[in-house]
């Protein structure tokens, strides 16, 4: 296999960006942007999402069994960039974002478009990454969209010609 056009033909999978919260029975918190994200199921409504096997997210999803996707809408890289890494929080804020513990506990983070809450109902360990599979257990909307609302939402394109995810 030709190494370059495995890179270049992975990096043509379009991804929205969203920020993945939980918060584990401990009471700690992690944040993180994601981009493996797509619907599984309509009924039961599945989610699934990409995680990296050695963060801090899969460990507290895997301790909390649940977790948020905030949507990131147009306009939000600067969120975007902010998740890329570690975050402080405490009860009111992640990452400097303000939010508010959703039914499972999840932060939902109040400046973005919207969310969806999951209860984790499989994950799948393999290569770098594990595959959480969540049942959606709430969902909101704080801003309705114009036009589809696949269009609102953030994409990776957005944050610039070079950055890539995949590869």
């Amino acid at each position: 296999m030709d190494a370059d056009h495995k890179k270049t033909a992975l990096r043509m999978i379009p991804y929205g960006l969203y920020v993945l919260t939980a918060q584990g029975k401990d009471g700690s918190r992690t944040a993180a942007t994601v981009n493996w994200v797509t619907q599984a199921s309509f009924e039961p409504p599945l989610v699934v999402v990409g995680v990296k096997a050695d963060s801090h997210a899969k460990a507290v999803i895997g301790s909390s069994g649940s977790f948020a996707l905030n949507f990131l809408g147009k306009g939000q890289q600067g969120i975007a960039f902010g998740f890329f890494k570690s975050v402080e929080s405490d009860d009111k804020q992640i990452g400097g974002q303000a939010y508010r513990p959703g039914s499972t506990g999840s932060p939902i983070l109040e400046a973005t478009p919207a969310f969806v809450e999951c209860r984790v109902v499989e994950t799948i360990e393999r290569g770098d990454h594990a595959i959480v599979v969540g049942e959606v257990v709430d969902a909101g909307v704080t801003k309705q969209p114009e036009g589809r609302p696949d269009d609102a939402v953030l994409w990776m394109k957005d944050l610039g010609e070079r950055v890539f995810y995949g590869g």
